[in-house]
């Protein structure tokens, strides 16, 4: 029997504008990004693809980036699994309060951190003054811990991301019957041979879905190799171009190369988990196994998490340092700096530079959560209330800016959207004005944010929906109400944390967004706070300082918005960062 869909007329005027909305802004700049690639002069021409095969530079920087990607994967790895199983499968006083610290590094972006980090442990920073005073270096030779920034890269950006490693294995965990774990052991499994045997591969779907997002989020990253001056990345090579987007094709060429590669990472991660099976026949019990840990294991636990926590807390704890003191003489060949000060978060909220950046970052993040709300609750309603032949590739599509690099979608809509494009070229001048980021990027910024935010909000607001009965929905109607009072007066309210959750989560990521915010905002009356932080750093006096402040100020930000958002939703927090 055929299968009927809803292909109604007030469904097809639904989907049109949704249609509409991602052929613009997230199919055309990609097909633009391949057709400067590939199409050059008016001809075919792969010129510049050679060129990256046979440039020994360029084959460096990809190396390297593909290095930063595997290391942060397997630092994050090491990190992640045993934080969520002691955290899931033992109780032991404080547990609650430890599964919210560890989440402390995603309160602020890792170039943020890293402008801390060069002062915590520079040449003669404060490592090196604390371990030259108990004599273990000699001062005239102090450690080079970061060395050309290759390792200051892998670390911050490993303390950055293992919370959604972490989140995804706990997600894993959770899914996990109880019931098998119990029959290995009750057949005399010792507990590393059940975790190898039963647990490990029952939750390697979800430490893959982790594990790839770490890796493209790395090896894509651009703003902490920015301020550690590391540009052997092809991140960086990216930015640098820029500024030729429109006469020197070899920016899409390296942005072709990155969207290939993370793809191909994605697909052979889909590919191998999926030769696999992880079914579960059934469930024996729907509690969570957990054991009270001992006295041994609480020591283990509290050393294991508190040692990772405190590293993880060292790059803003720098920052808030670097943001009271109030020169570079107050802070050198110290441990700590000799005095303190508050004028530099002055300086923040009266400079123009600074405080316009603050209301920019407002703009865009209030205008791109509102935009990510509506399309995220229209793609949610017809994903779990109506039949479509084509859903799962309407989520495929919503879905696909979660493992694609932002920095490939920005630098395609700056080229895609420039004045000499076919779509601008006949356009009014205000219209171009309005669109052409080299002019204004206030729209393709609230665009960007919320294209590269929104799988947050659709998964956030479509566990909602699958949550709520039906039936609510068919007795309003049944009373007379049409479907969009349905929506408005019974459907949003039974999901308003899922909403408000979805929603404070778009909003807390796009006030600290790297990529988009330091290639499109191109003026400085539209730097949002990244752009002004990255701007700031550059300053040869003075401008760490202020910087670290205005960093100081978004982590508070954030910290409410994920506090806020974290009650919302719960122990699901974690889902809105599976693919």
């Amino acid at each position: 029997m055929a299968r009927k869909y809803d292909l109604t007329l007030p469904v097809f005027l639904t989907l049109l504008p949704l249609l509409l909305f991602f052929t613009l802004f997230l199919v055309y700049p990609l097909l633009y990004i391949f057709k400067e690639s590939f199409w050059i002069n008016n001809r075919f021409d792969l010129t510049y693809f050679k060129l990256i095969v046979t440039d020994a530079n360029i084959r460096g920087m990809v190396i390297n980036s593909f290095k930063i990607g595997a290391m942060v994967t397997v630092a994050t790895t090491f990190l992640s699994l045993p934080l969520a199983y002691f955290l899931t499968r033992y109780r032991f006083p404080g547990r609650n309060i430890m599964q919210g610290i560890i989440l402390i590094p995603m309160i602020m972006p890792p170039f943020v951190g890293a402008i801390g980090m060069r002062q915590f442990f520079g040449q003669f920073g404060s490592v090196n003054t604390l371990l030259t005073r108990i004599g273990l270096i000699d001062f005239s030779e102090p450690i080079d811990w970061f060395g050309s920034g290759f390792w200051g890269v892998v670390m911050l950006s490993t303390l950055h991301l293992y919370p959604i490693m972490y989140l995804n294995v706990v997600a894993a965990l959770a899914n996990i019957d109880p019931s098998l774990e119990e029959a290995a052991e009750n057949m005399g499994a010792s507990r590393f041979k059940l975790f190898r045997t039963i647990t490990l591969p029952l939750m390697l779907p979800g430490y893959f879905a982790g594990a790839i997002l770490v890796f493209i989020w790395a090896f894509t990253d651009l703003g902490t190799p920015l301020i550690f001056d590391y540009n052997e990345v092809i991140a960086v090579r990216i930015f640098r171009q820029v500024t030729e987007a429109n006469v020197n094709p070899m920016g899409y060429a390296l942005v072709v190369l990155i969207v290939v590669l993370t793809a191909l990472s994605f697909y052979l991660s889909k590919r191998w988990t999926g030769r696999r099976h992880y079914e579960m026949i059934g469930r024996g019990h729907v509690g969570s196994r957990e054991t009270d840990a001992n006295r041994t294991m609480c020591a283990v636990i509290y050393l294991f998490v508190g040692g990772v926590v405190f590293i993880a807390i060292l790059p803003h704890i720098s920052v808030i340092l670097i943001a009271l003191t109030p020169d570079a003489s107050q802070w050198r060949l110290s441990i700590l700096p000799k005095s303190y000060t508050l004028s530099h978060f002055w300086t923040v909220f009266t400079h123009d530079d600074t405080w316009s950046s603050i209301k920019n970052s407002l703009l865009y993040s209030v205008c791109s959560t509102t935009v990510a709300l509506i399309v995220g609750i229209v793609i949610s309603y017809l994903l779990t209330r109506k039949r479509l032949p084509f859903s799962n590739l309407l989520d495929a599509i919503a879905m696909l800016p979660l493992a694609l690099p932002g920095v490939a979608l920005a630098f395609g809509y700056l080229g895609s959207f420039a004045d000499t494009t076919l779509l601008l070229r006949y356009m009014p001048e205000g219209v171009v004005a309005a669109i052409d980021p080299r002019k204004n990027p206030t729209l393709l910024l609230i665009i960007s944010y919320s294209v590269r935010r929104l799988p947050y909000m659709l998964r956030s607001i479509y566990a909602g929906l699958q949550q709520t009965s039906i039936t609510y929905e068919e007795a309003s109607q049944n009373l007379g109400a049409n479907p969009a009072k349905t929506l408005y007066k019974i459907t949003l309210p039974l999901i308003m944390a899922n909403i408000i959750a979805g929603s404070i989560l778009v909003f807390s990521f796009s006030m600290l967004e790297v990529s988009d915010s330091l290639i499109l905002a191109m003026k400085d009356q539209y730097n949002p706070i990244t752009k002004a932080i990255w701007s700031l750093s550059q300053r040869p006096v003075g401008g760490d300082y202020v910087a670290s402040a205005l960093g100081v100020v978004g982590m508070l930000i954030l910290i409410t918005c994920l506090v806020v958002a974290g009650r919302s939703l719960g122990g699901k927090l974690g889902e809105i960062f599976r693919i």
